[in-house]
């Protein structure tokens, strides 16, 4: 296994994908497979050499840093939380740039992390997690269609199967996080007249940074 000096200049490295990735979505595209593609290729064609103001490489780099000293001891770990770590970064920037979470990350994510998973022999539990997590949000989305996206239930899946592999404990963890997150957001807007109590926000860094607290707590 790579020392975590290396695997955060992975990091560096990979957040200058990110970060040309994310920057390919916009808000409401005329075709989403059109766009997906010509983001991939975008992404692809990059040199790998971060360029200023270098903040999604620096935060990329620390991330996968802090994750890979986290679980030196359990390094089987390790591989599926990097992979979550940097669909992680593309999400929060595209979230935050287009209120969107495309299925062109989300939903290729679960194959990748389901494969990086099984040998670690946590499969099950974290799949069982990644259920519970999206149905619990299938629910809040029915139930209140305005408060969350469907984008939001499919990341909620991600992030219970990659929190549930640490552990039941770190997914409710996630979990409870995220809706706490998303409330002191929320409550900032109202505090700030930046919004009501109906208005929307993107939710999916809530959600994406009490999955990161919950990593950082577990194992």
């Amino acid at each position: 296994m790579l020392s975590w000096g290396l695997l955060a200049l992975l990091g560096v490295v990979a957040g200058r994908y990110a970060r040309e990735l994310a920057g390919g979505f916009v808000p409401e595209p005329d075709d989403t497979r059109k766009e997906a593609l010509a983001a991939l290729r975008h992404a692809v064609g990059v040199v790998p050499v971060p360029r200023p103001p270098f903040v999604v490489e620096a935060v990329t780099g620390l991330l996968f840093g802090v994750l890979a000293w986290r679980y030196a001891p359990t390094p089987e770990l390790v591989p599926a939380l990097l992979l979550a770590a940097w669909a992680g970064v593309v999400l929060t920037i595209t979230d935050l740039r287009t209120w969107r979470l495309p299925d062109v990350v989300t939903l290729p994510a679960y194959p990748v992390l389901l494969v990086a998973l099984a040998p670690t022999g946590r499969l099950m539990v974290a799949a069982a997690c990644g259920l519970a997590m999206a149905g619990i949000y299938l629910v809040l989305w029915f139930g209140r269609p305005s408060g969350i996206g469907f984008g939001d239930v499919k990341l909620a899946g991600l992030v219970g199967l990659v929190a549930g592999a640490v552990g039941v404990d770190a997914a409710v963890i996630a979990g409870v996080g995220g809706q706490l997150l998303g409330g002191l957001w929320a409550l900032g807007l109202l505090i700030t007249r930046k919004g009501t109590r109906t208005s929307e926000f993107p939710f999916g860094p809530a959600m994406i940074a009490g999955a990161l607290a919950a990593l950082l707590a577990g194992a």
